[in-house]
């Protein structure tokens, strides 16, 4: 996303403050991405309904408090819904649920990967899920919602360097058992 699309999404905000139909294109732009970053951590649609609903009311009901930063709008929307996710599985004392799309798994690693078969890729998808949350978190964030570490930090509350440094320990514990050629960045 451009820095003109970027403040472009500010403007639609700042509007939004004084009149929240303006909220509602930044809705309709984000909603199917945040309602499917949380199914993926939920496996149940009505729930991700109710999750999602609170998300989008959460941002609409602190819309005075939104202070620009230089991310996309979605970073704060993303934000927001790890919140109410986390708030969720806090409140349930239940564990937690990563549902890893195996089809963006195989384009992930298939990419420059030779030999991957079905099994190898079923192998990986096990291993990912016993993965720490906060590494599926950045993972997560980094290669299937494309998100640079700058927005990942902001929307775990962490570090930009915390972020980059998931991500490095994630991707290492992946290389060393699967001997993967994917590079610390994200890419090839």
């Amino acid at each position: 996303m451009t820095e003109e699309e970027i403040r472009q999404e500010y403007e639609i905000l700042h509007r939004a403050k004084s009149d929240s139909r303006h909220f509602g294109l930044l809705y309709e732009k984000y909603f199917d991405r945040i309602f499917n970053f949380i199914y993926r951590q939920t496996e149940d649609e009505d729930l991700t309904s109710d999750l999602c609903s609170q998300t989008f009311l959460n941002a609409l009901n602190n819309l005075q408090r939104f202070e620009f930063r230089g991310l996309p709008v979605s970073a704060w929307f993303y934000r927001i819904a790890v919140n109410e996710v986390n708030k969720h599985y806090r409140k349930k004392k239940t564990d937690r649920v990563f549902s890893i799309e195996e089809l963006r798994v195989k384009e992930l690693f298939e990419q420059g990967n030779e030999g991957w078969d079905e099994e190898l890729v079923n192998q990986l998808l096990l291993h990912l899920k016993d993965l720490p949350t906060e590494m599926l978190e950045v993972l997560e964030l980094r290669f299937f919602e494309d998100k640079d570490f700058k927005e990942i930090a902001y929307i775990l509350e962490i570090t930009e360097s915390g972020a980059k440094m998931r991500t490095y320990r994630a991707l290492d514990q992946l290389r060393k058992k699967f001997n993967l050629s994917i590079k610390y960045d994200g890419k090839k």
